[in-house]
């Protein structure tokens, strides 16, 4: 059993390599393999990862670091796939140049979620096409890889058989704090229903041991206004990694109003848990507004996340003491390891993925990448039906939707004209000349890895 990481040198992958080996036994994995265009990053990461596997958890499992396509594909079974494509550098443009335009600076919503599909759109490509040559005939490629929206259109569009899950942990994220926030212990026996596209859905029921509790979260929310447990709030702008949060990276410094604006989404529209990042769709302006456009959310990450466990491993490497709190596990890798639990023996386990409609709503178009539950099972999703979905949440699905096929089109064709459409359609931009001027902006800074529009 092999399981091959793509993007090796992220920040998550040794929790994630964590999370496989604490399920050793129900995966049976034998070899787990980091495959990184970024020799130097992925290197530095490998000595964290060899020291989970081998010290840590003294796991058996062997680690195989590589750079070659081959050696990272050959008779794998699973693709683990979490592409960061132009690393934070980009991530800071993409958020920098939005917000210089008074638009929402976000890393997969809005103009830069935009221009981060664009970069990734071919690079996933490769990895289907990599993964059908040398994996197994069985292989399933997991995809972590943001914008998954995107990411997940382009992949029904250009490689429509291939055997990729498109997954999000948002959700798994947002149920953490509801049972934080509940205190409940046992957030495993947590069954909710939810519906949309990826980072654009909504909760339409939430059960605990069979008792619904969404009037009880209401409640809270209404109470705290915030969708937050109150030692979460008292320490969210602390960003450092492990600041009285559990771990949870989507409880630090700006995120703050991203849970905030649950609780004023909900004053309007109470009838469903919104996912947070509708903010940024429903609350466009106030979110421009308290925004630092000299400092994004990127410059936290990299000023937290990555600075910790790059000078972590450093003291690792300089004194052999290691400090656990410098590298993240949690839910992101749990996620993806009990999803393959889940596709290897056939447990028919319910998770929330993003898939082909083809119906399941009923008032959505076929084709259309929507994020609905699924039970898992060697042959992937069964997606478990919808109601149809009322018309302000099918309009904004619509338009939403509408943006990302336009994208793809645009990137694949290398059309100027329809990714200018699809800026433009994005309710994220005020009018049609600031999408323009930040579609043009983007070029500039994506020339490296953008196809050319004309």
């Amino acid at each position: 059993m092999i399981i091959t990481i793509v993007g090796g040198g992220s920040t998550f992958t040794a929790g994630i390599v964590k999370s496989i080996a604490l399920r050793k036994a129900e995966l049976e994995v034998d070899e787990i393999r980091l495959f990184d265009i970024d020799k130097e990053r992925q290197d530095k990461v490998a000595v964290l990862v060899k020291w989970v596997l081998e010290e840590d958890l003294k796991s058996g499992i062997r680690l195989t670091v590589t750079y070659d396509p081959e050696a990272a594909y050959r008779d794998a079974d699973f693709v683990f796939a979490q592409m960061r494509v132009g690393k934070y550098a980009m991530r800071e443009k993409d958020e920098k140049i939005s917000l210089a335009h008074g638009c929402v600076g976000q890393e997969t919503c809005g103009c830069g979620g935009l221009a981060y599909g664009m970069r990734t759109i071919f690079p996933m490509i490769q990895v289907i096409d990599d993964a059908k040559k040398y994996a197994k005939p069985t292989h399933w490629i997991l995809n972590y890889s943001n914008p998954a929206a995107i990411v997940s259109e382009a992949c029904r569009k250009l490689r429509p058989d291939a055997r990729i899950i498109n997954i999000c942990d948002m959700p798994i994220a947002i149920i953490d704090v509801v049972a934080a926030a509940l205190e409940i212990k046992d957030k495993k026996e947590i069954v909710y229903d939810y519906y949309g596209l990826n980072h654009f859905g909504w909760f339409t029921s939430i059960e605990y041991r069979g008792e619904d509790i969404m009037g009880k979260l209401r409640d809270y929310i209404m109470e705290h206004q915030i969708l937050l447990p109150d030692a979460y709030v008292k320490s969210v702008g602390k960003i450092a990694q492990n600041s009285g949060t559990e771990g949870n990276r989507h409880a630090k410094g700006s995120w703050y109003y991203v849970w905030k604006g649950v609780y004023e989404i909900m004053q309007n529209f109470p009838d469903t848990l919104p996912n947070t990042y509708l903010n940024y769709y429903l609350q466009q302006k106030e979110f421009v507004e308290h925004s630092d456009p000299d400092h994004t959310r990127a410059n936290e990450v990299m000023e937290t996340r990555e600075k910790n466990l790059f000078e972590g491993i450093d003291h690792y490497l300089a004194t052999g003491e290691i400090d656990e709190s410098v590298f993240y596990a949690g839910s992101h890798g749990d996620w993806i390891a009990d999803l393959a639990i889940a596709l290897k023996n056939d447990t028919k386990a319910r998770f929330l993925v993003i898939t082909e409609n083809r119906g399941a709503i009923p008032n959505m178009p076929y084709d259309a990448m929507v994020e609905v539950p699924a039970y898992i099972g060697k042959n992937g999703p069964e997606v478990i039906a919808q109601n149809p979905i009322p018309l302000f949440q099918q309009g904004l699905m619509m338009q939403q939707l509408t943006c990302e096929k336009l994208l793809v089109e645009g990137c694949v064709e290398g059309s100027y004209r329809k990714v200018l459409e699809a800026f433009t359609l994005n309710k994220t931009v005020p009018s049609m000349k600031v999408a323009k001027e930040v579609l043009d902006d983007m070029i500039e800074a994506n020339k490296e890895y953008w196809p050319e529009l004309k």
